[in-house]
């Protein structure tokens, strides 16, 4: 047993123990003296991380109507939430209004269906944008959705220069591991730069990309893999955007990026530390001289993958694992699952339980008492090495190829995320690895948990608020702002005015999707 060969879930060897010789060759460097909130930010980006501030306790939701999901909202805000993070459904996600045949089966499923300012309107009721902090988990119509909320805030008289949140925006981890993009990658990276250019004049607090690590390790990725394409992709974004002009001293300081954290408590730490100090490098070579616009700053939700069907109440125990791992390693905002969510959208007393943990976390553990409390240890520093080694190697097979568009257009990234996958199944099926509840330590159990389900007679109700708008519109002024759209996708002026000008006039996301469409094709 003592020879027995251990490794982490990436494939990383681990020593029966640990010691200076691991870490240093046998000699403490005189300059191993890094501090939190500085270059390369290895120990967190801010100086006194959660003892000046905790991170923002996030609850992801959003489903049915707008109505339903304001419901929810108010609620989690009432019950401690410091920013809300917005479910889309999937016809939402790929550009299609409620009433569009694609859509039937799916309305409001996974998420909360938009197809106007109207619903903006209805699921933000009562809730003032200027006062709270939002994320919006879209990517292939991240531009419409966040013209939606841009309107909505001049509506309700808000200082646009005050207005906080996140759009994910990510296109080419929908291309590797999601699947909801509508257009080819150039014109998908043309629309991301037209938002990193408008949003840092006219909306600077807002963060115009979430580049997502979550949905790549959700697909089967190794944590390893996970850093490896998500930086990647960051630094795809990076030269895009430099191509346009961009200063990157000012769009650097708006990427966030955004991780999965699952069970394996050190490897996900280390991952986190390490991430954050390749990052620092990579924008650093990039051209940046201001060292926030080098700062790896990441939300984390835990890892939906993690959470078993089987015996549901032991995801509870998973959560926490996944919550102190994200602390641990340094985050800046978190979403902690329902412990439900692998039979069905998560329940209130669920979603409550969920965010309950964080508060625990934050109010009773003592995690965020001190800066990067796992620093130093033999084992972490060790692993944080290794993680760093390994996906930079995976980098650089990437860079080689041209870059993450070229690896991705090739497969490459699909393939190695696909094979990872198949390697974890089949460690799961010959009990290799034992995830307690499903290979081992079964019980005879009958599902007796309450499930949420959404009601198909969503479709109905929207359509019919979709005829409802349309007939009261101003048509000339529709097909006036369809056309300066049309316009400036083929002129290769800056989309987002034109987007925002169409939503205002009460044009749907369908209709701007299927504009653009006419233009730039489909991605098949």
């Amino acid at each position: 047993m003592a020879n027995k060969k251990i490794t982490t879930d990436s494939g990383i060897n681990i020593e029966p123990c640990y010691n200076y010789s691991h870490l240093y060759n046998g000699v403490v460097p005189t300059a191993y003296a890094e501090k939190p909130g500085e270059f390369p930010f290895t120990r967190g980006v801010q100086e006194d991380m959660y003892r000046g501030k905790l991170w923002t306790m996030r609850q992801y939701a959003g489903f049915s109507t707008a109505e339903e999901s304001n419901k929810r909202y108010h609620y989690l805000l009432n019950q401690g939430v410091m920013g809300l993070s917005v479910a889309f459904d999937l016809p939402t996600q790929i550009g299609y209004d409620s009433d569009h045949a694609l859509a039937e089966g799916e309305v409001g499923k996974v998420g909360v269906a938009i197809d106007s300012i109207e619903d903006m309107q209805l699921l933000f009721k009562d809730i003032k944008l200027q006062d709270i902090s939002t994320s919006m988990t879209i990517n292939a119509t991240g531009f419409i959705l966040l013209s939606f909320y841009v309107a909505l805030a001049k509506q309700q008289g808000a200082d646009l220069k005050k207005i906080t949140g996140t759009i994910q925006n990510d296109i080419l981890k929908e291309y590797a591991a999601r699947g909801t993009y509508i257009y080819p990658p150039k014109p998908s990276m043309r629309i991301i730069t037209d938002i990193f250019e408008w949003c840092s004049q006219d909306l600077p607090k807002w963060n115009t990309i979430s580049i997502s690590g979550y949905h790549i390790r959700e697909a089967g990725s190794t944590a390893v893999q996970e850093i490896a394409f998500t930086l990647s992709n960051g630094k795809a974004y990076v030269k895009a955007a430099l191509e346009k002009g961009l200063n990157i001293n000012v769009f650097g300081k708006r990427l966030s990026f955004f991780f999965n954290a699952h069970n394996n408590l050190f490897e996900e730490v280390a991952k986190f530390r390490a991430a954050r100090r390749m990052w620092a490098r990579i924008m650093k070579e990039l051209g940046a001289t201001d060292e926030k616009a080098m700062m790896l700053r990441f939300h984390t939700q835990t890892g939906g993958s993690t959470l078993t069907a089987q015996q549901p109440l032991n995801n509870i125990s998973r959560v926490t694992i996944q919550t102190l791992a994200a602390v641990l390693g340094g985050t800046q905002s978190l979403h902690t699952n329902g412990y439900d969510e692998a039979l069905s959208l998560p329940t209130e007393a669920a979603a409550r339980i969920a965010l309950r943990t964080q508060q625990i976390v934050a109010f009773e553990s003592g995690a965020p008492d001190t800066v990067d409390p796992l620093a130093g240890s033999y084992f972490v520093e060790t692993l944080t090495n290794e993680m760093e080694t390994a996906a930079t190697t995976l980098m650089q097979k990437i860079d080689a190829m041209g870059g993450s568009v070229s690896a991705i257009e090739e497969g490459f990234i699909q393939e190695e995320i696909a094979r990872s996958a198949y390697n974890y199944q089949r460690q799961v099926e010959n009990n290799e690895k034992i995830i307690v509840g499903v290979n081992k330590f079964q019980v005879q159990e009958e599902n007796k948990m309450p499930g949420f389900k959404i009601d198909d007679s969503i479709r109905a109700m929207q359509a019919a608020r979709l005829q409802q708008l349309r007939s009261s519109r101003d048509h000339a002024k529709v097909d006036q702002c369809l056309q300066l759209l049309n316009d400036k996708a083929i002129s290769g002026e800056n989309l987002m005015p034109a987007v925002i000008e169409a939503v205002e006039n009460k044009i749907t996301l369908g209709e701007i999707a299927d504009e653009l469409r006419s233009v730039f094709g489909e991605y098949k």
